[in-house]
Order: C-alpha cells, then structure tokens, then sequence
C-alpha cells in the first residue's frame, strides 16, 4: 500500500474525520478512511486506513492496510500492510500480513504475522 509501486491516492479518500473532530462509537467503512481527529470505540474498514500525524485514535482497529502516523491505543488486527510512519505511535497487540516500523516510531505491544494472500504453498 505504501511502496513507490503502491500508494494511497489522497484524492480517493471516502471518509475523512477531520483534525478538529472528536467521534464516539463505531466507524463501519468500505474505502479509504483517514482520521486526523480524535476517535474512541472501534474501527472496522474493509479498505485502508490512514492515520494522520494529528490523529489519535482510542479503538480496536480492523482494516485491510494501515498507515500509522499519529497516535492508536488499541489491539490492530490488518490483513494486509501496517506501517508505522516514523511520527507514528501504536500501544497494543497487532496481528497483520506485513509490518514496517520506521525509524523513530514507538510500538508497544505484541505483533503476530500470518500471510493471508492465498499465494502461500503447504
């Protein structure tokens, strides 16, 4: 989601949830989600999400790719990609398909990696 050959299309966002929102429940979303606001509750999104570097979530998050570059504290369970950018911060147990971690990023938790491609040979 996030290499030079795959990259979110800002301009394809469905869902914004803007720097000066405060949102409380579930989020149940089919596209791109970015939070740039403060969200509590849970996330579940059948696309990406993008966390911006003035989100803060407080949720359990499930999505197919992430984009960590703000705050999430809350277990993160994403099929495919989780990257977290180096302004990034992620305190909980996570389970993905890839993990990218960059320089100057903060997790802490626990992380369990399973490929779901299908591509995989037993």
């Amino acid at each position: 989601m996030f290499s030079k050959k795959e990259t979110v299309n800002m301009d394809k966002v469905d869902t914004i949830v803007g720097k000066d929102t405060n949102f409380q429940g579930t989020i149940k979303a089919h596209g791109t989600l970015r939070i740039d606001g403060k969200v509590e509750g849970e996330i579940d999104c059948q696309g990406d999400v993008v966390i911006g570097e003035n989100g803060f979530v407080a949720a359990g998050l499930k999505a197919r790719n992430l984009l960590v570059a703000g705050v999430i504290k809350g277990n993160v369970s994403v099929s495919g990609k989780l990257e977290i950018a180096s302004s990034g911060k992620l305190e909980g147990d996570i389970s993905t398909g890839s993990l990218i971690i960059d320089d100057g990023a903060l997790f802490q938790g626990s992380c369990q990696m399973a490929k779901t491609t299908g591509h995989d040979k037993k």
